[in-house]
């Protein structure tokens, strides 16, 4: 932090936002773009810190309020409470005057028009920066991703590359758009049918793309990542680049571009409009079309939950043999669930740090075990375990919390109202064209009724073999994206007493057509996807609805009819006790 303040003032800059995105604006960053974590300890997958001459502060949502405390310096780092602090605010309340920097890469228009707007007025501005100066400061940051690039064969993405191509270039040139930016490299990969390995768990490839009006693309990347393999899969209308050549090439481009001002990086549309070029602001033409998944991709999804459900299914029962004799951690039940999903033959990947919880760990909500942090699985206690895969036919992502011996009465009041919030998410029926924002409180509804709640959202939206967490789509108050058919979402409510347990149950669900019903009404229903028992033994039978309790029993009896001839015999055993009717 002394380096880092001495480099501010040598930059005449009072302060400095440090983000937790890189120049692609994807949630998950590699080693190289750790800013956040190497400066201030803070290994959350969302956050920022404003450096100032004399404060740092850190800003974090409701899910890390626990985990930050636990991660920072608190004598160097001070915690604010995001979003219900604005980051405007607080600098006015502790910046009388000065030029607050940042780096116009690692921010979006949206995100810096905002700020500005916010220190109007005041003695503070912001400035980009041409050198970043937590970059010059940090001696041995790591160097640049460079993961193989791979085809993701057309049977599992249901449509080729250059019908995607086409598909998009007529709705630009229906907006009169001559380009469109692309960044996100989710985003990329979908459109060009490929995958890669720059990012972590997530099959993402790093670089930049120029989407024509005419369906050619302008791809810009290390070219030491593509083979032949994938050189010929692209053929001669997807035109390759180093990535090195992005910057001037968008000097090259004839307006109207459209970029996104939520999610490519101010400097884009800095260059654009630098060099003349009209910008037009509008969605990433690839985010919509991505997360609405094609029968293909359903299909394939169904498959890949199918495996990954068997395999929790063994590991479950291996848990309720292993945990009443002691001996387990954290950790040994992490690398155990992990050798049941690679025993399939066919995992590609985790699709997350598995986030495995024992007692008071399983209320700190990304929680992420370590050497320092390991805990045993102790009697009378919850386990929370939220973990997934990725397949190349999908991405799986659950969560199950379990009883270890006897975790009391409370513990199984506030399981059964967590458990009754995936129940009405997983039931509901709601009009076309509504946004997850109209259905969330659906889950919360028990937990509210007892003055409890969790402070994230219900759901988020999941990739076929993409990222295990994919916008625009949501269930989140603040969500206003109307769900579409072939939506993938989670569908996790939770629980979480700080120093004492945490409780959260997690399915996967896809957006459908609602059979016709009443009036006949334009209706939504959700489809789940992930099959796995909940802990009977944590369940209050009676205080579950005769509606609920059907759905319930009927979940189970479903259970065990698709795993039943895919799991070992000593498991099939347990699954038919786990799935017998309450």
């Amino acid at each position: 932090m002394t380096a880092l303040r001495a480099k501010l003032a040598a930059m005449g800059l009072a302060g400095f936002i440090v983000p937790r995105s890189d120049v692609h604006q994807g949630e998950y960053v590699a080693a190289r773009d750790e800013r956040l974590q190497w400066l201030t300890g803070f290994t959350g997958s969302a956050g920022f810190c404003i450096v100032l001459p004399d404060l740092a502060g850190v800003f974090i949502d409701g899910r890390y309020r626990t985990q930050v405390k636990a991660q920072v310096d608190l004598a160097a780092f001070t915690p604010v409470h995001w979003p219900e602090v604005k980051p405007g605010d607080w600098i006015r309340e502790n910046l009388a005057a000065g030029v607050v920097g940042f780096d116009p890469w690692l921010h979006t228009a949206d995100e810096v028009e905002k700020l500005e707007k916010a220190l109007e007025g005041t003695g503070a501005r912001l400035s980009s920066v041409k050198e970043n100066p937590v970059d010059a400061t940090w001696s041995y940051q790591p160097g640049a991703p460079c993961g193989k690039a791979f085809v993701h064969a057309v049977e599992l993405a249901g449509e080729s590359h250059a019908a995607k191509r086409a598909r998009l270039a007529e709705g630009l040139r229906k907006a009169g758009q001559r380009a469109a930016v692309v960044t996100l490299p989710d985003s990329l990969c979908w459109l060009l049918n490929i995958r890669g390995a720059d990012v972590p768990k997530n099959p993402v490839l790093h670089g930049f793309a120029v989407l024509h009006d005419d369906g050619r693309v302008d791809l810009f990347v290390d070219p030491a990542k593509l083979d032949d393999a994938v050189r010929a899969h692209l053929g001669p209308e997807v035109a390759l680049h180093p990535v090195e050549g992005f910057a001037e090439a968008l000097k090259r481009l004839t307006g109207p571009v459209r970029v996104d001002k939520g999610t490519a990086p101010l400097a884009v549309s800095g260059i654009l409009k630098g060099a003349g070029v009209e910008v037009s602001w509008g969605d990433d033409p690839c985010r919509l079309p991505k997360a609405c998944k094609n029968p293909a991709e359903i299909a394939a999804t169904r498959e890949a939950h199918l495996r990954d459900g068997a395999a929790m299914v063994e590991f479950l029962r291996w848990l309720d043999e292993a945990s009443p004799s002691g001996g387990l951690t954290e950790i040994s039940v992490v690398q155990a669930l992990e050798g049941f999903r690679r025993a399939t033959n066919a995992l590609h990947d985790i699709s997350f740090d598995t986030i495995c919880g024992a007692g008071p760990n399983g209320a700190i909500m990304h929680y992420r075990v370590t050497e320092e942090t390991n805990q045993p699985v102790q009697q009378n206690e919850l386990l929370l375990v939220d973990s997934g895969a990725q397949y190349l036919d999908g991405t799986t992502d659950i969560t199950r919390t379990v009883a270890v011996g006897d975790p009391g009465g409370e513990a199984r009041e506030c399981y059964t109202r967590v458990l009754q919030g995936l129940i009405a998410i997983s039931r509901v029926r709601f009009p076309k064209g509504l946004p997850g924002r109209d259905i969330d409180a659906l889950a919360r509804f028990n937990l509210w009724v007892a003055g409890q709640d969790y402070d994230h959202g219900t759901g988020h939206g999941v990739g076929a073999f993409l990222s295990v967490h994919e916008g625009p789509q949501r269930i989140s108050r603040i969500s206003e994206v109307p769900l579409e058919v072939g939506m993938i979402l989670s569908n996790e409510p939770g629980y979480y007493r700080e120093g004492a347990f945490g409780i959260r149950l997690e399915n996967l669900i896809v957006v459908g057509e609602a059979p016709a019903l009443g009036d006949n009404r334009a209706q939504m229903a959700f489809e789940t996807l992930t099959f796995v028992p909940f802990d009977r033994r944590l369940i209050l039978t009676e205080e579950l609805s005769p509606a609920e309790r059907r759905w319930l029993d009927g979940y189970h009896a479903e259970v065990l009819e698709k795993l039943g001839n895919r799991v070992s015999g000593a498991t099939l055993a347990w699954l038919r006790d786990a799935c017998a009717p309450l």
